[in-house]
């Protein structure tokens, strides 16, 4: 139980509350927020405890963690298509890095629930106009028309039940078969016929289901494990009135529980020692994520840990690193020494897409994949370097054919962006991107068990 007696679920409202937009009908809000209070919750509390405990098992070695989803999903996009090739590209990450590394994956999406986005400034001008900045589809629209980005309370509920078809579909597939390791052949998604790493992933397509199969015939059944895959949801915890309104009490069990995503997380707007944010977080019993940029010290991040998780549970807390590849080895070694001369804790994750965003001279905001990739290497080096393990990676990316991070296996350019620029917010690993990183990390991880015992296990799991 993290509660503690001076929390309750609307205690972060005594604090600043950074990135809440401004809704010009409050009692339109107040309607909205009884109405999702009201809406069935999203996730269980026992999937809950299953994540921390898989995230405790993460922190020991015996998982890597691949958190990935979109910058910021849309409503439109919450199509049958559009969801299976998310889930396919996390499956196809996820069998890369089995196959190479020997350690089962924990799978967690930026799904069903990432709807909302910090914004660097509460206004937008263009032509001398301003108006509110778009902040993600749970809030307003992204069109420029006062219309559009007038911040509207139904959209909340919009929100609710997007997220719910998002994750239905999701657990049905699942279900199903769809993440079936007999068929892995099964999630394949076009890039695979023409991408310049399609013979090597078909290669570890063969030898996982030779594997599954030699298996089983040892077993002398089939195995159930293999035919499915534990799948959790994530989002950043941002509209704090939406947050509240999902969390919950359970039967039988202690505590408040967000209901509405298995892992959310703090960015590093909303970070700061008594924001609302922190404040609201603290006291629910899910499992924490943390934003980690460089403009965080060791003071900073400790007391986080401290206010996050004062009894210092395992899988509690995952702290998420996104330094740039051109800062984390300045950054990174004091926060890690920090951390664990503190004796906390704690699951380390590498974001390798925020620090390395950057604007083109044709005017797209795009990410490197040499930065990316660069940076890392460098998080596997430092953490080895300093005894310490990173635990995953956190990845901004769909299964969409997109053109918005240059460089890659087919070397797009920044004159290639406007070819299939598709995001509102950030850009995103297109599928043949994603399994490129998914390759790298596979070789790190690889090197990693030479240099210390990582648990292993067969390559079918």
């Amino acid at each position: 139980m993290t509660e503690s007696a001076s929390w309750s679920p609307d205690s972060w409202q005594r604090c600043p509350a950074s990135q809440q937009p401004q809704y010009p009908d409050q009692a339109a809000l107040q309607r909205a927020l009884v109405a999702l209070a009201e809406q069935p919750p999203l996730v269980t509390s026992w999937e809950i405890h299953q994540l921390r405990q898989q995230l405790a098992a993460a922190q020991a070695g015996a998982f890597f963690v691949l958190q990935g989803g979109d910058c910021a999903e849309r409503f439109a996009d919450c199509q049958s298509s559009i969801i299976a090739n998310r889930l396919k590209v996390l499956l196809q990450m996820s069998l890369v890095l089995v196959h190479g590394m020997r350690t089962r994956v924990l799978r967690i999406g930026r799904f069903a629930g990432q709807y909302a986005k910090p914004r660097s400034a509460d206004m937008e001008t263009r032509d001398g106009v301003s108006l509110p900045s778009y902040r993600g589809d749970l809030v307003n629209r992204p069109e420029f028309t006062a219309e559009a980005r007038r911040p509207d309370p139904g959209r909340l509920l919009e929100g609710h039940a997007r997220s719910a078809m998002t994750l239905n579909f999701i657990r049905s597939l699942i279900d199903g078969g769809f993440a079936d390791l007999h068929h892995p052949e099964y999630w394949d998604l076009d890039w695979v016929q023409h991408a310049p790493l399609a013979a090597d992933y078909q290669r570890r397509v063969d030898q996982l289901g030779d594997a599954v199969r030699f298996m089983e015939t040892l077993a002398g059944r089939p195995v159930g494990e293999f035919s499915r895959v534990d799948f959790f949801t994530s989002h950043e915890a941002l509209l704090l009135w939406a947050e509240q309104a999902q969390t919950r009490q359970v039967p039988r069990a202690a505590g408040w529980y967000n209901l509405s995503t298995h892992f959310p997380w703090i960015g590093m707007r909303t970070a700061a020692l008594g924001d609302a944010h922190v404040e609201y977080c603290r006291g629910i019993e899910n499992p924490l994520g943390v934003k980690v940029g460089p403009a965080m010290d060791a003071e900073w991040l400790l007391a986080l840990c401290d206010t996050l998780n004062p009894n210092r549970v395992p899988g509690r807390l995952t702290l998420i690193h996104r330094m740039g590849a051109g800062q984390i080895e300045t950054h990174l070694p004091r926060l890690v020494e920090a951390v664990q001369q503190s004796g906390h804790p704690v699951l380390w994750l590498c974001d390798p897409m925020h620090g390395n965003t950057l604007s083109t001279a044709n005017g797209y905001k795009t990410r490197p994949f040499d930065a990316i990739v660069d940076e890392l290497r460098q998080a596997f080096s430092l953490h080895r370097a300093l005894g310490s393990r990173l635990g995953g990676v956190h990845l901004e990316l769909t299964g969409e054919d997109v053109t918005e991070c240059t460089g890659g296996a087919r070397a797009l350019t920044a004159d290639d962006l406007q070819d299939r620029y598709h995001t509102y917010c950030d850009p995103r690993l297109n599928a043949e991107q994603a399994i490129e990183v998914a390759f790298l990390v596979a070789e790190l991880l690889k090197a990693e068990r030479g240099s210390r015992h990582v648990p292993e296990v067969s390559a079918a799991e």
